[in-house]
């Protein structure tokens, strides 16, 4: 039998790099991997096999009834949201629940990510259908993104043609969520600061609670490629775990690719063991369920979903 040759599309992510330079690989199959600036939408390139995939997307589409893509429990992006709040450097709010009855910009309404960031605000007792949600693009130029997604927007959720950033400057917003930081950020000062001041101390009581670090994209297969091979997701599973691992292994001994990485590595070895971001099943479950019930809390799913249609 010809060994099949499976082409996924993700993000470059740095675990995995082993798999980009072929030190990873998987068995039976020929995994040609390449990568992109943004999430591609793998059902509309009739070339690929499977790639990154929007959590949510994938599981709102499975929940109403479109199977088209089979997910694996690999989690190829995941980030604690705290860090993801910006508000303005001076005279912004000060706490979570400062936000009640606030204006917000966010960057996509169904987003996984933005999800998990409202999740925060809802732990805090923050009534979401209270406040006024911004959506558009983080800054001006920004285009080619589904920002809304396929259900109706609530009431209280409106596109904005403005620049988030713009409007957060400006006073008409109050916060902006965003998982990626505006190039200011990262000046001596700028206009804007994050919420948590001390974001990875709340992130870390976060995990302590939760047991877990949020899924934002997942690895998914075409259906019609799962059904002709249905061996391939355990082998493709296997061959990303086995990336990961190259790719921890190599940081850990060459660490002085920024000046505190070793200091980053050991922390993260003491605070979540030997590997925060699992893939599986059930080493996922508590996260999936966490995940699956936002999304009806929040009026994106319109059905309570059970994190076992997901997988499978």
């Amino acid at each position: 039998m010809p060994i099949p040759r499976i082409r996924l599309a993700v993000r470059d992510w740095d675990h995995l790099v082993p798999l980009l330079t072929g030190r990873a690989g998987a068995r039976g199959a020929a995994l040609e991997v390449e990568t992109r600036d943004t999430t591609p939408d793998v059902l509309a390139e009739p070339d690929l096999d499977g790639g990154e995939t929007s959590f949510s997307r994938y599981a709102l589409a499975r929940a109403g009834g479109d199977d088209r893509l089979v997910g694996l429990p690999v989690f190829l992006m995941r980030g604690f949201r705290h860090r993801c709040v910006l508000v303005r450097w001076s005279g912004g709010p000060s706490s979570p629940r400062d936000l009640a009855g606030a204006t917000i910009g966010l960057t996509g309404w169904p987003d996984s990510g933005n999800t998990w960031t409202r999740a925060l605000l809802r732990a805090e007792g923050v009534d979401l259908s209270g406040i006024q949600w911004r959506v558009g693009s983080l800054a001006a130029g920004e285009t080619g993104k589904d920002r809304v997604g396929p259900r109706p927007l609530p009431g209280n959720v409106r596109v904005t043609g403005t620049p988030l950033i713009e409007g957060l400057a400006d006073g008409s917003l109050d916060a902006v969520f965003t998982p990626f930081m505006p190039p200011e950020m990262f000046t001596a000062r700028g206009r804007f600061r994050h919420l948590y001041g001390d974001y990875r101390a709340a992130e870390t009581a976060y995990y302590a609670r939760t047991g877990f670090v949020p899924g934002i994209h997942l690895l998914a297969l075409k259906r019609e490629v799962v059904d002709a091979h249905p061996w391939l997701p355990e082998v493709v599973q296997d061959a990303f775990e086995a990336s990961k691992r190259l790719w921890l292994e190599r940081r850990r001994l060459l660490a002085d690719t920024t000046p505190w990485l070793l200091d980053e590595l050991e922390a993260q070895a003491r605070i979540f063991g030997p590997d925060w971001m699992p893939y599986g099943t059930g080493a996922n479950a508590a996260m999936t369920a966490a995940f699956c019930a936002e999304l009806y809390e929040q009026g994106i799913a319109p059905r309570p979903i059970k994190a076992e249609e997901l997988f499978g």
